[in-house]
Formats: C-alpha cells, structure tokens, sequence
C-alpha cells in the first residue's frame, strides 16, 4: 500500500506542479507533510534545505528521499518514476503540440496566468516553513538567518547552494549552544 501511496501522490504533485520542480513543492509538501504524514514540518524543512544544497532537481530528490524513508529501494524508485516519468511523457507529447501553437493568444494567457497562482503557492510554503523556523529557534535568529541569507544572495551575489553549506554549518555549530 505505501507503495501505491507513494505513487500517487507524487505523481499528483508533479503533475500538477506547473512551473518545474518549485512550482511542485508546496504540492509535494501537502501530500508529504499534510495528507500522508510521511514527515514533519521540520523534517520537510530539512529535506527541502539539503535538496537545494545538493546538484540537479529539488522534486527528484525529495521524491528519493521521502520514498526511500517510506519504503526502501523500491519506494525511492516508486517516488521517482512518479516524479519523472509523467513528465517526461507529457513532455514530449505536448511539446510537439505546442510548437504548432506557440504564438496562440490562449497559449500565452494559460502561462501568464497560471504565474499568480504559483507565487501564491510559493509564499504559502515560505510562511508555513518560516512558522516552523520561528517557532523552533525564535523570532530573532529566524530574522537574522534570513537577512543575512538575503544580503549574501542578493548583495553580494552568492550562490544559493552555499549559503544553505554556510546556514547548515551555522545551525550545527552555534544553535545548539543556544
């Protein structure tokens, strides 16, 4: 049955996730955290932070992952094939689709309206996980992890990938002597 669980939830999330592997996460998180209780809040958080520091597709990774925790080896490559194979079925269907219909005005107002959707998805997840933050390590440090993380990236032009290295290293380090 975990099998089969795994499966379907996420294929839900993948198929459903327009947009790529960010635009799935909040839909991953649902099914994950939310609807089969796979993980905790704090463990999504987790997976979610050591996913970005890691090379290739968040969405594959978590699906890894989370299969693997659930169900071993065939539950990494159940989440996975549920990840990835309707996809890329879909995509080679609907590429040879859209190429006949690219400049369509019903084309390009299905993706620019499907955009404030997608951000509205993606606060939703950045305050349920800013929640936990705050709720786990307090206001201030939630607020000062997140400003410096925003001037590194921002102002002086860090990649991504390691300001998580630099955050995982600050929360194993100075946290717990918090």
């Amino acid at each position: 049955m975990d099998l089969i669980n795994l499966i379907v939830g996420f294929f839900l999330a993948n198929v459903l996730g327009y947009g790529g592997g960010p635009a799935s996460i909040p839909l991953m998180y649902q099914e994950i955290v939310n609807h089969y209780r796979w993980t905790t809040d704090r463990e999504f958080s987790n997976i979610l932070a050591l996913g970005n520091a890691l090379p290739g597709p968040i969405a594959t990774k978590i699906a890894a992952f989370v299969g693997y925790d659930v169900s071993g080896l065939a539950g990494a490559l159940a989440a996975l094939a549920a990840t990835v194979v309707p996809s890329a079925a879909a995509l080679i269907v609907l590429l040879k689709a859209l190429q006949r219909f690219r400049r369509s005005d019903a084309v390009k107002g299905m993706t620019l309206l499907v955009q404030p959707v997608i951000a509205v998805m993606m606060l939703l997840l950045t305050y349920e996980m800013g929640e936990s933050s705050i709720h786990h390590i307090g206001l201030w440090q939630s607020l000062g992890i997140a400003a410096v993380a925003f001037w590194a990236m921002i102002v002086k032009k860090i990649h991504p990938a390691l300001v998580i290295v630099a955050a995982f290293v600050y929360g194993g380090i100075v946290l717990p002597l918090v």
